[in-house]
């Protein structure tokens, strides 16, 4: 008879994490060379950094079904985790098969580093006491090629999740267990945080780890609004958490906070200290290695979610952090990115877990293109089942979505593509070579002129604050392509015309010598003039917005063409050249099945001709029809915005299909939900910034269900203003260029808006915030910026984090700011809502950012956090930040005296965390604190800061935490 088994979980972590229980369970480290190896399974030693010097190998293709090493396990009975040391260095995820006294399961191994790096999988069972046989065999379904090391067996303390329960850990100052609301897991839940033990109520938890590392409290907020608790490691409180409300006292919610440790044990405990309020009970602690990065390719619960779609972790079993739920909600669905070599169909893998009775099926959806369906049958445990998907080369979107309630939920662990190919570590996944003409061969009397930040200076405008200057005939700067390429993109500057109308020069393309081309250049929609807002009048003076853009299709060339950029004319006297976009743009794409074409409803490309009533119609018949539209290939002209609702709009590509404003107008004003629009040009013919007339090339209310893709915006007032009542929109792979305002607004006016995440796109040259969240009368929440380049913005910020609740800016890549401008600001200038929940800025590199305010002549830190209007007292999270060669200083807290026009009255700023930030060179200091509050720094590192690493004129309390030097 087999002795009782149930194998609950399954979690795979890399670069040598584990979490251990309290101290009363010790863990049990058993080799693996020393357990009973068969079927081609051998102790080897040609590897270092194995426990014992030596490890398990032969898990080769040779040995598939046969390799198996057998450890002997003597339990004392009840919950036990399973650690396993392995070493993948294959590059992929691999897979085994652990089996527990004949009971069988596949368990998932991440790739680690190389074949000299050792990870960790933790599998949770259940035993009886007793002997028991635990075995990790090369199954016939499995894929095998790892090296097996340990296997560590730890017994009780953890909950069948593998948590560390709150009542097994070490409780004080009124802190106690607890068995009065249901839902708990253990045998109970920790309670007594309340008024009467403000101050010394704690729960404190024994945790080994190495690293990022995430803290998962699950607790019961039954109060009617958010409640604080202290987090404390190793006795030092690292900052207050806000842990919101849940629906009642029975029902459990997570908090996750990121905390890097030192190798070795740690305390973490939750103290209801004296500046919290407390009121909580907590359930258990989950404890798991964070990268800072974001979750796997293929993770589901590191997608884009919408209208119920929900991570989850409550079902073990599940790989990465967690799994989506919430398909039994009518429009639910999920959207990751893909990136492919090259164009074709690909094998989508579905990892799924759906015990219903019934089958559920999802809508499949490629780039917004509704491809098919995927069924998902019932069963236990998790499974897979694959599916079809016709991707392009570069950048792809791929969806699940419910279209019905019926059946039940399923829930999605992974939805992984074969052949898919990574994306950029941080910043946007471009389908172009960016070449700095600074790098390249000058030739004729070419020169560099210095770098230069200098408001109003061409160089302080350039990529790189370094741009090559044509000033003669015959001079020119040449680069080397490293792949190829068939179109391009010239940033450039010429002089403008003395009325300010502009004026237009040629500059010459040449392919390894040979003339390709002139490239027409024009001024029209550079150089403003005066203060803010500017204007095209050259007799105020004080110009700026010097740089514009020019794209051409080239034909084909190969990687090693040396293409040449040549003044051949007088027309300029001078012409300056920042860099090159260079990119194999695709041919111009069908129109979808069964769409209807703009052209039938008497648009008409390349003609001049104003297409906007017969898009309005085209629109008009998609809607009714429930049909896909088309924009074939060809220029469009648009002279007002256009109204979108319940409509997919489809281009040829943003290289063949061109809608073109003119005057001040034109683009697509959202009026409702379910809009998709993909694969097209958006080109404005804005001078300068009209606030009051001129269109943005998208806005309004996106409703639910929306999807932006593949756009190209350039010369509107601004790319996107996603306004109150828009919930789940997705914006992926735009390119907004050269606008007179922001880039992108997601913006809460009149109502809130929420879930808005914009993702993999390129912004450069705008005329005020690249990127910015702004709450103006109301909360925009839940939303997030990540892997955006935000390149040359000439007014304002890079990315701009106006009050809001629980956004998020991550993985980003900001450059070069000019003028009145941070990297990244976190501020309650302009008034917004306060912030409330927890802002999170992670992952993201600032570069030659910050600046001075002109007006206010004060300087702008890399990083700002900036309590002007408004105290910022909810929590905000710095994690994994690099700040290289800033302007001032690198992070700056400020408060209301930053502005000489605001009324000083002791604004603060509390609850912010510094955790691993980088900083190399700074003009000033490298963390100036010239705000009142309070906030903890950890690994923090200064260098190069001409003034010193930390100035702490506004009375701050800084935390130090392990880990800081430099200041």
């Amino acid at each position: 008879m087999k002795k009782p088994f149930l194998l609950l979980a399954v979690t795979a972590v890399v670069a040598s994490f584990a979490t251990a229980p309290p101290a009363a369970a010790a863990a049990t480290r058993l080799e693996a060379e020393s357990a009973a190896l068969s079927g081609g399974a051998v102790a080897q030693s040609d590897h270092p950094g194995a426990s014992g010097g030596r490890f398990v190998g032969g898990y080769v293709d040779g040995n598939r079904g046969t390799a198996k090493t057998d450890f002997t396990v003597t339990s004392t009975g009840g919950s036990t985790t399973l650690v396993l040391g392995y070493a993948n260095g294959t590059g992929s995820t691999r897979t085994l098969s652990v089996s527990i006294d004949g009971a069988t399961r596949q368990i998932s191994l991440p790739a680690t580093a190389n074949w000299d790096t050792w990870g960790q999988a933790s599998t949770t069972a259940t035993l009886s006491s007793g002997v028991h046989h635990i075995a990790y065999s090369f199954g016939t379904a499995d894929n095998g090629n790892v090296n097996l090391d340990y296997l560590d067996v730890t017994t009780g303390s953890t909950s069948e999740s593998g948590a560390l329960e709150a009542e097994s850990a070490t409780l004080s100052g009124g802190a106690a267990v607890a068995a009065d609301h249901a839902g708990y897991t253990g045998s109970g839940f920790v309670g007594g945080y309340t008024d009467g033990n403000r101050g010394t109520a704690k729960t404190t938890f024994s945790v080994t780890a190495t690293g990022a590392t995430n803290l998962a409290l699950r607790y019961a907020n039954g109060s009617s609004v958010a409640q604080t608790l202290s987090l404390l490691v190793d006795g030092v409180k690292v900052r207050q958490i806000s842990l919101p409300t849940t629906a009642n006292w029975d029902t459990w919610a997570t908090a996750t906070e990121t905390v890097t440790l030192s190798a070795g044990a740690h305390t973490v405990a939750y103290l209801y200290d004296t500046t919290d309020s407390g009121n909580v009970n907590l359930d258990n602690l989950t404890v798991s290695a964070s990268t800072n990065t974001p979750a796997g390719p293929g993770e589901a619960e590191g997608a884009f979610l919408s209208s119920g779609a929900t991570a989850a972790t409550a079902t073990s079993g599940y790989n990465g952090s967690g799994y989506v739920s919430g398909f039994d909600h009518v429009g639910a669905r999920m959207i990751r990115t893909v990136v492919m070599a090259s164009a074709g169909t690909a094998t989508a893998t579905v990892r799924f877990a759906n015990s219903s009775v019934a089958t559920r099926v999802l809508a499949v959806s490629a780039n917004g293109q509704d491809v098919g369906s995927v069924s998902l049958t019932s069963g236990t445990g998790w499974r897979t089942t694959t599916v079809p998907v016709p991707l392009r080369a570069g950048l792809n979107t791929l969806g699940l979505a419910s279209t019905s309630a019926t059946g039940g939920d399923v829930l999605v662990d992974s939805v992984t593509v074969g052949g898919e190919t990574a994306a950029a570590t941080r910043g946007a996944t471009t389908p172009y070579t960016e070449y700095e003409a600074e790098a390249g061969t000058l030739a004729g009397g070419a020169t560099t002129p210095a770098a230069d930040r200098t408001y109003r200076t061409v160089s302080s405008e350039a990529s790189g604050r370094r741009a090559v200057r044509l000033s003669g005939t015959g001079q020119s700067v040449a680069v080397t392509l490293a792949k190829p390429a068939n179109a391009l993109v010239v940033r450039f500057s010429i002089p403008d015309s003395a009325d300010g109308t502009g004026s237009t020069a040629p500059l010459a393309l040449y392919a390894n010598g040979t003339k390709v081309k002139d490239l027409t250049l024009t001024s029209q929609y550079s150089w403003v003039y005066g203060d803010y807002p500017f204007s095209n009048t050259p007799s105020q003076g004080l110009p700026h917005r010097f740089f514009d853009e020019v794209r051409t299709t080239i034909g084909d060339f190969p990687a090693g063409t040396v293409l040449k950029l040549q003044k051949d004319s007088a027309a300029a006297s001078t012409i300056d050249v920042d860099l090159v976009d260079a990119e194999q743009a695709p041919a111009a794409t069908p129109a979808p099945a069964g769409s209807l074409s703009i052209t039938s409803y008497g648009a008409v490309p390349n003609d001049g001709s104003d297409a906007t009533n017969a898009i309005t119609s085209a629109i008009a018949a998609a809607r009714s029809q429930n049909k896909p539209l088309y924009v074939p290939a060809g220029t469009f002209r648009i002279s007002a915005p256009i109204s979108v609702a319940d409509v997919k709009i489809f281009g040829a590509g943003p290289w063949s299909s061109v809608l073109q404003g003119t005057g001040l107008k034109g683009g697509f004003f959202a009026t409702g939900p379910n809009v998709t629009i993909a694969d097209l040009a958006i080109f404005g013919d804005n001078r300068a910034r009209d606030d009051a007339n001129g269109n943005a090339a998208l806005e309004g209310n996106f409703g639910t269900g929306s999807l932006l893709q593949n756009l190209w915006i350039e010369h509107t007032k601004v790319g996107l203003w996603a306004d109150s009542g828009t919930d789940g929109l997705y914006v992926v792979g735009l390119r907004i260029r050269d606008t007179y305002a922001d880039g992108v607004n997601v913006h809460a006016g009149g109502g809130v808006t929420n879930n808005v995440r914009v993702d993999q796109s390129v912004l450069r040259n705008t005329g005020d915030d690249a990127l910015a969240m702004y709450s103006e009368g109301n909360a925009v929440t839940n939303s997030a910026f990540t892997a955006n380049t935000v390149q040359v913005p000439t007014l304002a910020n890079g990315i701009g984090l106006y009050g809001g609740t629980g956004n998020r800016a991550e993985d980003n890549l900001v450059s070069d700011t000019v003028a009145a401008s941070s990297g990244i600001a976190v501020s309650t200038r302009f008034n917004p809502v306060a912030f409330s929940g927890t802002t999170a800025v992670r992952r993201n590199t600032l570069t030659r950012t910050g600046g001075d305010e002109p007006n206010w002549k004060k300087p702008f830190g890399a990083l700002q956090i900036f309590a002007l209007s408004k105290d910022i007292s909810a929590p905000i999270v710095i994690a994994d930040l690099t700040i290289t060669d800033t302007t001032r200083q690198a992070v700056q807290v400020s408060d209301e005296r930053l502005d000489p026009g605001a009324a000083v009255v002791g604004r603060k700023v509390t609850q912010l965390s510094l955790d691993a930030v980088t900083i190399t060179g700074a003009g000033t200091y490298g963390i100036d604190l010239s705000s009142a509050g309070s906030g903890s720094v950890s690994n923090t590192a200064v260098t190069g800061a001409a003034s010193g690493g930390l100035t702490n004129p506004g009375g701050f309390t800084l935390t130090r935490g392990p880990g800081n030097s430099g200041f």
